[in-house]
C-alpha cells in the first residue's frame, strides 16, 4: 500500500478526518466498484483486488465482479486506523495450549512468531486482551470442541477458529503396566501426574473421570506438568505411574499407553495476522514434504483437515 493509502486508513475521526473519504462513503451507492474503493483508499486497483482475495477487505462477489459494501468499508477502515481510538496492534506471539507438532512447526517455519503455550484457558483470556495473534486450544464441549469457547472468548473480535489436528488421548503408563491398566477406572492407588488446572487436558480429564466414576481421591496426585510434554516425563522418570497425555509423547520415550478420546485441536486466529507473513509462513510450511512426514511419524495424529475454518466470526 502506498504512503497515502496507509494515511488514509490512518485518518481518525474528528477535525482531521479526511472529509472527502466522508463525502465518498456518503454520496456513493450502497456498494463501491474496484474504482471506487481504489479511488477512495487512494491505492492501485491491483491492490484492491489482492485485498479482496485475501479477504482482507469486505466484499461480494454475488453479481460475478468485485462489490464493496460502503457501511463495512467504513467499519473496517475504523478499525483499522491507529492512534486514540485505532485497535492496538497484535505482538507477534502464539499463546494457548501446548502442542507438540505445532511448536516444532513454528520454529522449523522460520515464522518469527515467539510463543507463549501455558493452557487452553490461558490462552483464551489473552488472546480477548489482544496479547497475541493466535491462541491454540483443545476444550472439550457439549458436541463438538473449541468453538463455543471461541466464541465467547473472541466476542465482536474480528477472529477466525482454523482446524490444525485430531489427537487421540489417554494414560500414558510405564511399559511395566501394560496390560494391567485397561482404562480410568483402574488408576486406583497409583501416582498421577496432573496439568495445570486452566489446561484443557486438565479440564477434559476431571469430566471423564466424573463420567467414569472415579473420585480423585482414588489415587495420588503429583506437582502438576505446565506442558504435554512434561508430563510424560514425569512418567518417564519415575516420578509418576501414569499421565493423561498424547499418544504420539508416549512412543519417543518408550512408554504404555492406554487410549481413551480422540480430541480435536483447532487455533483461534486474528483474521489480520492470519495473512501476515508470519502466519503464512506456518502455514505455508504445513504444505511441506517435512511437516507431512512429520505428522505422519507421530502416532495418534490425524491432520487431514488441517487449515479448514470450523467458526467464523
Amino acid at each position: 500500500m502506498t504512503a497515502q493509502g496507509r494515511a488514509a486508513l490512518a485518518a481518525p475521526h474528528g477535525s482531521g478526518h479526511d472529509p472527502a473519504m466522508t463525502d465518498t462513503l456518503t454520496t456513493r451507492p450502497e456498494f463501491l466498484t474496484v474504482k471506487e474503493l481504489a479511488e477512495l483508499l487512494r491505492i492501485k486497483e491491483r491492490k484492491v483486488y489482492d485485498l479482496a482475495a485475501s479477504g482482507q477487505v469486505p466484499c461480494s462477489r454475488a453479481t460475478g465482479k468485485l462489490l464493496f459494501p460502503a457501511g463495512e468499508i467504513r467499519a473496517w477502515i475504523d478499525e483499522n486506523r491507529t492512534g486514540p481510538g485505532g485497535r492496538p496492534e497484535r505482538p507477534a506471539v502464539f499463546l494457548g495450549s501446548h502442542e507438540p507438532l505445532l511448536d516444532w512447526a513454528l520454529r522449523e517455519s522460520r515464522s518469527g512468531l515467539a510463543t507463549f503455550f501455558d493452557s487452553s484457558l490461558d490462552g483464551l483470556a489473552r488472546f480477548a486482551a489482544g496479547e497475541g495473534v493466535a491462541a491454540g486450544l483443545h476444550v472439550r464441549e457439549a458436541g463438538g470442541w473449541n468453538a463455543g469457547a471461541a466464541a465467547r472468548a473472541a466476542g465482536d473480535l474480528d477472529a477466525v477458529l482454523i482446524r490444525w489436528a485430531r489427537r487421540r488421548r489417554g494414560l500414558v503408563i510405564r511399559p511395566e503396566m501394560a496390560g494391567k491398566i485397561g482404562g480410568l477406572t483402574d488408576l486406583a492407588g497409583l501416582r498421577v501426574a496432573p496439568r495445570q488446572s486452566e489446561a484443557g487436558a486438565e479440564l477434559m480429564f476431571r469430566e471423564l473421570l466424573a463420567e467414569a466414576g472415579v473420585s480423585q481421591d482414588d489415587f495420588t496426585l503429583i506437582a502438576p506438568s505446565r506442558s504435554e510434554q512434561d508430563a510424560v516425563l514425569a512418567v518417564a522418570q519415575g516420578e509418576a505411574d501414569a499421565a493423561f497425555g498424547l499418544e504420539a509423547l508416549a512412543q519417543p520415550y518408550g512408554l504404555a499407553f492406554v487410549p481413551v478420546i480422540e480430541e480435536e485441536f483447532d487455533i483461534l486466529a486474528d483474521r489480520r495476522a492470519w495473512f501476515e507473513p508470519p502466519m503464512q509462513a506456518l502455514l505455508a510450511f504445513t504444505e511441506s514434504p517435512a511437516f507431512r512426514d512429520r505428522a505422519a511419524r507421530m502416532r495418534g495424529y490425524d491432520t487431514a483437515l488441517l487449515g479448514g475454518v470450523k467458526w467464523n466470526a
